[in-house]
C-alpha cells in the first residue's frame, strides 16, 4: 500500500496575532514576501482579500480576550507546526485593544469599568505571555525570537489612548524585559517595539494636531513598523535582547 510522503516545510515560520489590519496586515505581507510561513491568529476568519499564499491553511481564529479560546488555540498552532515539521522562528504579539466610551472618547482611570480593565489586560498583556509560554519548546528548538508590540502610550499620557490600554502596554514593556532575562538562557530573544502615530484606518480625529509636534512632521507607515519587526526576528539582530525600539518619528523626545 502506498502512503503519502511526509512533507517538510523548510520555510522559517512565525506566529502573528492581530493580523487582519494595520500593522499586523503589513507584517504578514513583509514576512510572506521574504519567504516565511506565517501562521496568523485573529478573531476574524481569513479573508480572500489578504494577498499572501497559504492564508486559509495557516490562519487560526482565536479570541485573545477569552482564556478558554486562547488555551484551545495553542495546541492547534502546535499541530500546524508539527504537520509540516516546522520550527517556530518567531512569535509576534501584535494584537491589542483600546476601548472608548459611548461618545468615542478615551476612558480614563476614573471612568474605566473594571470588566473593561480585565478584558484589555487579557488581550494586551496576558495573551502574549500565555502564547510565549505555550510555544516555548517550539521557540527554543528554533532559537527563535519574540516581539511584543507596546506603544508610546505606555510611557506618557496620550490624548486618545485610554488608561487601561496605556497601563497594559507599560506592563507589556516591563514583561518584555523579564521575558528577555528568563527566555534568553534558552536561546530565545525577546524584544518590543513601541509605535507612535501610525497611518492606519482607525486613526482618531485630532491626530493631525499631534503630527505638528512630531520632529519628522508625518505619520509613520505600517510598512516601517513591519520592517522593524522583521529586523528583530532576523539575523542582523541576533544580539539584541530586552530592547524596546521606539517607532514614532521622535515623538517621545
Amino acid at each position: 500500500m502506498n502512503s503519502t510522503p511526509f512533507k517538510t516545510d523548510e520555510r522559517p515560520t512565525i506566529v502573528l496575532t492581530g493580523a487582519s489590519r494595520g500593522i499586523g496586515h503589513a507584517t504578514v505581507k513583509k514576512f510572506s514576501s521574504a519567504g516565511y510561513r506565517v501562521i496568523t491568529c485573529s478573531r476574524q476568519p481569513f479573508s480572500d482579500k489578504c494577498p499572501w499564499p497559504s492564508g486559509p491553511e495557516d490562519h487560526i481564529e482565536v479570541d485573545l480576550g477569552s482564556p478558554e479560546s486562547l488555551n484551545a488555540a495553542i495546541p492547534l498552532i502546535k499541530e500546524r507546526l508539527k504537520a509540516n515539521d516546522s520550527k517556530l522562528h518567531a512569535l509576534v504579539n501584535n494584537a491589542g485593544i483600546s476601548p472608548k466610551d459611548s461618545d468615542g472618547q478615551r476612558l480614563d482611570s476614573r471612568n474605566t469599568p473594571m470588566d473593561t480593565w480585565q478584558t484589555v489586560f487579557q488581550v494586551n498583556f496576558f495573551a502574549p505571555i500565555i502564547l510565549a509560554r505555550g510555544l516555548f519548546d517550539e521557540l527554543k528548538a528554533a532559537q527563535g525570537a519574540v516581539v511584543n508590540v507596546t506603544s508610546i502610550a505606555g510611557s506618557r499620557v496620550h490624548p486618545f489612548a485610554g488608561t487601561a490600554y496605556a497601563t497594559s502596554k507599560a506592563a507589556l514593556a516591563a514583561l518584555t524585559r523579564e521575558m528577555a532575562a528568563d527566555f534568553g538562557p534558552h536561546g530565545i530573544r525577546v524584544n518590543a517595539i513601541a509605535p507612535g502615530e501610525i497611518d492606519t484606518s482607525i486613526l482618531s480625529p485630532g491626530t493631525e494636531k499631534i503630527v505638528e509636534t512630531i520632529p519628522l512632521r508625518r505619520l509613520g507607515a505600517t510598512k516601517e513598523v513591519a520592517e522593524t519587526i522583521y529586523f528583530l526576528c532576523s539575523a542582523p539582530s541576533t544580539y539584541v535582547n530586552g530592547a524596546e525600539i521606539h517607532i514614532n518619528g521622535g515623538q517621545h523626545v
